[in-house]
């Protein structure tokens, strides 16, 4: 990755980072101030995960990160598991890397196990957990079953619960992994479930019982690295929004004499790595195009690096976080791609493709024509069949 832009020496380093110098760092982190020249395996790895609810997001998250990206170069990762798709930051789904899922699952367990109460805690009232998840580790030994499937096959045996409930209580409990085709390009379909230290080939190792014990604590500090490399500088609040992990501030207070300490304009401290790049907060950010659910809009509770509270609204709708387009570094658009379908709904490639921006406020002529040129290429890429191609902006004229 270019290491061209300027970066604030220690001496010149502001005590207060303003909201326009945190937004260019975390561009910088997250590879939007320039296309990297990194490979897909080491840019997910880099990202600490990509979002992965819809099939085709981490694809597109990949094309506007990095240069020459093409869908083969993740889906081969997918498919030599050395990048897995799985339930764990915040409880969604991710792609991280194999290695990173190891050390990861176990530490969102708590997350997905309140979630899972959240949900189906009154339908599964006196539900013995533990049971439940040895009896799934063992219909799921050596083979895959749909979430679906491994319902109806735990409910057999406990009439009158739901079968969906007892699905995702399973999810919830066990180390699992959804393996392709399922959440490859244009690839969607009944999620699957295998065994990750099948799929893996080595176990996923559970953390002590105790908070307190040095081998915990050791993952959530890593936890908290992996973070503030991505997304910083950072609060502890925004730790804990990504992760979806509560209680990190002791972890990050034991951290705080390797660490730089920063405050934003609210006065909230904001931590970050020693030697992590500040850009200058006046180096120009190009216009980029977002997938649903990204990271980047999605890793912060305070997200006014990226956007105002009124766009939030726009954006952030219920559980849905719209494909949004990045001018000057901020969230300034919504976009949709409308693909040629046949009867059944299928896509057809060689069928007309267009791609609308959505603006919410006026924009110079030239940065209009930058989202109308970098529409065409994220087009380009979506559509490399497509009989025709438009690109449609809507809103305000500038």
């Amino acid at each position: 990755m270019s290491q061209s832009t300027p970066v604030l020496t220690r001496s010149a380093r502001p005590q207060v980072l303003t909201r326009r110098a945190l937004n260019r760092a975390v561009l910088e982190r997250q590879l939007l101030l320039r296309r990297a020249a990194l490979p897909a395996h080491a840019a997910v790895e880099h990202l600490a995960g990509l979002q992965g609810q819809e099939a085709d997001a981490p694809y597109i998250g990949l094309w506007t990160r990095l240069e020459d990206f093409e869908t083969d170069a993740l889906s081969a990762l997918r498919h030599d598991r050395s990048v897995v798709r799985s339930s764990l930051l915040r409880g969604t789904q991710h792609l991280v890397t194999a290695e990173d899922y190891r050390w990861m699952r176990p530490l969102v367990s708590p997350v997905l196990r309140r979630g899972r109460q959240a949900a189906f805690g009154r339908a599964t009232r006196g539900l013995d957990l533990a049971e439940l998840a040895e009896e799934a580790r063992g219909l799921l030994a050596g083979r895959t079953l749909t979430r679906q499937q491994l319902g109806r096959l735990l409910a057999e045996r406990r009439p009158g619960l739901p079968p969906t409930a007892l699905g995702w209580s399973a999810q919830a409990m066990l180390a699992l992994v959804h393996p392709p085709p399922n959440g490859l390009w244009r690839t969607g379909g009944a999620t699957p479930f295998a065994l990750a230290e099948e799929w893996l080939g080595a176990p996923v190792p559970e953390l002590p019982a105790d908070p307190a014990d040095p081998a915990h604590a050791a993952a959530r500090e890593r936890l908290v690295r992996r973070y503030l490399a991505a997304f910083g500088p950072a609060s502890v609040r925004d730790v804990q929004a990504w992760s979806g992990r509560t209680r990190l501030a002791a972890d990050v207070d034991r951290l705080r004499p390797e660490l730089r300490v920063f405050r934003g304009e609210d006065g909230r401290e904001l931590f970050d790595l020693p030697g992590a790049a500040l850009p200058d907060p006046d180096v120009p950010a190009p216009v980029r195009f977002l997938p649903e659910f990204d990271n980047l809009v999605v890793g912060h509770a305070d997200r006014t690096r990226m956007m105002t509270d009124a766009v939030r609204a726009r954006v952030c709708v219920g559980a849905v976080v719209l494909p949004t387009v990045l001018v000057d570094g901020t969230v300034q658009a919504c976009w949709s791609l409308d693909l040629h379908r046949g009867p059944r709904g299928r896509v057809e490639p060689d069928g007309p493709a267009a791609l609308t921006v959505d603006l919410f406020f006026r924009v110079s002529p030239a940065e209009r024509e930058a989202i109308a040129e970098e529409g065409a290429r994220l087009l380009a890429f979506a559509a490399p069949e497509a009989a025709a191609r438009e690109v449609r902006i809507s809103g305000p004229a500038g």
